[in-house]
């Protein structure tokens, strides 16, 4: 990836600030954060092997209205924990210069994680949902390009339905998270 983060270092607010700082939807997070635990010893300790790769740094774009940042951002903090890796939160509406550089199909959808070298060279990112959630909505965008069509709401509340029941009821998502995030870091 072409696209240089390093003039954002510094510029986001640190996970704990972004969690203290939320004005919508704060419980949910903070009950999502509280409800992850680690599937396997083996992840939990492929991620605290990470502690030494001090070249990494992390920005994740995110908004505190958004569904999928609530329910995704505190399993990418939850596991970013055990890395030590830098991390700060971009706060969507305060980088659109950023947000602009990591659309999602033309669009922007949140969050996003990424993961930089020390000196700002983008090495990968995550997001904004799940792979199994994100088949949803980009079945639907092929399906439905015109957004100004007159059954374009009504065929976007479907699948936002949808999204949310390939969530699921539990955590069981978080552990779909964990494994992406793996693979992820794997290759940088």
């Amino acid at each position: 990836m072409a696209v240089n983060v390093a003039h954002k270092y510094g510029t986001g607010v640190k996970p704990q600030d972004f969690i203290q700082g939320m004005t919508k939807n704060q419980e949910a997070f903070n009950d999502w954060f509280e409800k992850f635990a680690w599937a396997s010893e083996e992840d939990r300790e492929f991620f605290a092997s990470l502690r030494h790769r001090d070249d990494l740094r992390c920005l994740i774009i995110a908004a505190d209205w958004c569904g999928d940042v609530v329910r995704n951002v505190p399993v990418v903090l939850r596991a970013l924990e055990e890395t030590k890796i830098p991390t700060e939160i971009m706060v969507m509406e305060d980088h659109l210069d950023l947000m602009d550089e990591f659309l999602t199909m033309g669009g922007r959808a949140i969050p996003v994680v990424i993961f930089a070298d020390t000196g700002g060279h983008v090495l990968a990112k995550w997001g904004p949902r799940p792979q199994h959630v994100q088949a949803v909505m980009t079945a639907f965008k092929q399906q439905n390009p015109d957004r100004n069509a007159p059954d374009y709401e009504e065929k976007i509340k479907v699948a936002r339905a949808e999204m949310l029941a390939q969530y699921g009821e539990g955590t069981g998502y978080q552990q779909v998270i964990v494994k992406e995030l793996r693979d992820v870091l794997s290759a940088i």
